[in-house]
């Protein structure tokens, strides 16, 4: 049960909030396994009479899955706006270090700990919580609110909201509003509006040496010392900046060799993700690697590997920004004020997610706001309660303002 000696009353229906969020935490959803949370989504959806339906899918090229996502709508009666609020459902899967059942929501100081209580369980509540007032409440209004609640956006591929933009669910969006915790993902407990994010791509590099007796190394080609001196090579490319995103970084994520006993290895195999920024793409990655290996004097012939996707369109995630100007975000920054009483911050996010693809694929602008909170992606994962409670009447009254006749 919620205890008040924690929360500030900002937001009437509070307990309801709370106890919607409580019930998604102890769904296990982890990616490729959301069956259960979303029938319960759904029919939570319709028990409050919102349009809603199951969207099915399924990627026959790569992964197999096949995948789960509501999708729904709610009109006016002129025209005007068409808002896009992107959620998902799924969470990572559950790791060590936990000091508390994942499953079982505790409130703390405030806090509510649980997988996914920050991402993004809470975004889910507050846009859940803010549609059913908001289809209580006003009944003439101009534009549409178009909502997806999404599976698989932690796993590889994003596939749940890569496969509803194929499909043409969010035709007509011309502003989308992510719920991810901005504010988490900031490491700030002030609100904070994201505005763009960095862009990625995996790939593997394979080099291919030549064996040779190991007393006798020089008449061969090591595939493992090349990979070494390659990854050296790579770290010291300068990174690229760009004055909203920040740099680009490049992370080797594994390393694979066929060296045994008394040979020489002549293969070796690296995995890389490397962020991007505006400015850089597929292309300028391959680039990149042939000047750094190059660079490294490397003998081995070798490859660049990039994924398989899906999608035509889905091996990689591009780089945005969204434009600080626009209406939408002046609104936002506005109620930010008016609620908590905080001066709203602007940030950049440093990795991927579906609002990469939105951005990129219905080429609109995509704003991440979202509570605050800690530890997402790790143990103890836990949402700030006030900040919780507060985006959910943020993001009411944002729709009801956009939207107003």
């Amino acid at each position: 049960m919620l205890n008040n000696k924690f929360i500030k009353n900002t937001y009437a229906d509070e307990q309801e909030a709370i106890e919607l969020l409580d019930n998604l935490i102890r769904i296990k959803s982890k990616f490729f396994h959301e069956e259960e949370i979303m029938s319960f989504v759904f029919n939570w959806l319709k028990k409050n009479n919102i349009d809603v339906n199951f969207y099915y899918y399924e990627d026959k090229k790569v992964t197999g899955f096949k995948g789960t996502n509501l999708i729904g709508s709610i009109e006016g009666s002129e025209d005007g706006p068409v808002i896009l609020l992107n959620c998902h459902l799924d969470t990572v899967g559950e790791c060590t270090g936990w000091t508390k059942d994942p499953y079982i929501p505790v409130i703390e100081n405030g806090k509510m700990y649980g997988l996914g209580a920050l991402d993004m369980k809470s975004g889910c509540a507050a846009a859940l919580i803010s549609l059913k007032k908001f289809s209580k409440t006003i009944k003439n209004f101009k534009g549409k609110i178009i909502y997806s609640f999404v599976s698989d956006e932690e796993g590889p591929y994003g596939l749940g909201t890569s496969f509803s933009i194929k499909d043409n669910l969010y035709e007509g969006a011309e502003t989308a509003l992510s719920l991810e915790p901005s504010s988490g993902f900031s490491f700030t407990d002030n609100h904070s509006i994201c505005l763009g994010a960095r862009g990625g791509y995996q790939y593997k590099i394979r080099l291919f040496g030549k064996s040779s007796h190991a007393a006798t190394p020089e008449n061969g080609i090591s595939a493992i010392e090349d990979a070494s001196k390659l990854i050296i090579a790579l770290k010291n490319v300068e990174p690229k900046y760009h004055d909203k995103l920040g740099h680009s970084s490049t992370c080797v994520t594994s390393i694979k060799s066929s060296g045994s006993g008394c040979s020489v290895a002549d293969y070796s195999e690296i995995e890389i993700f490397k962020h991007i920024v505006i400015g850089e793409n597929k292309q300028s990655i391959i680039e990149e690697v042939h000047k750094a290996a190059n660079n490294a004097k490397i003998k081995s012939k070798y490859e660049i590997i990039f994924r398989d996707d899906p999608l035509e369109a889905s091996g990689g995630f591009m780089p945005y920004v969204t434009d600080e100007n626009l209406e939408e975000v002046r609104i936002i920054e506005s109620l930010i004020k008016e609620c908590s009483g905080q001066e709203p911050m602007i940030k950049y996010f440093s990795s991927i997610g579906d609002f990469n693809l939105i951005a990129e694929r219905l080429d609109i602008p995509v704003i991440i706001f979202g509570p605050s909170g800690g530890n997402f992606h790790s143990f103890d994962e836990y949402v700030n309660l006030n900040s919780f409670l507060e985006t959910t009447e943020i993001v009411y009254n944002y729709l009801t303002r956009r939207l107003s006749l």
